[in-house]
């Protein structure tokens, strides 16, 4: 697994993209990508771009850790 950069939550960018959402998750951009796309993932397609904010980014690894217990 790939070690994130970042080492807090306040050293991300307001939006995060794949490569980044990548970085903090350890796995591939491509990887983060896909991801990216499930519907229950909150992305924001800007053209051919797609984004996350930081905050629903957060909400959503935390709605998905409450979801295995």
């Amino acid at each position: 697994m790939k070690e994130s950069a970042y080492k807090s939550y306040d050293e991300l960018p307001l939006f995060l993209n794949a490569e980044i959402v990548g970085n903090v998750l350890g796995v591939s951009s491509t990887t983060a990508y896909e991801v990216m796309h499930r519907e229950d993932f909150p992305s924001i397609r800007i053209g051919n771009r797609l984004i996350v904010p930081k905050e629903k980014f957060r909400e959503w690894a935390n709605s998905q850790t409450e979801r295995k217990r």
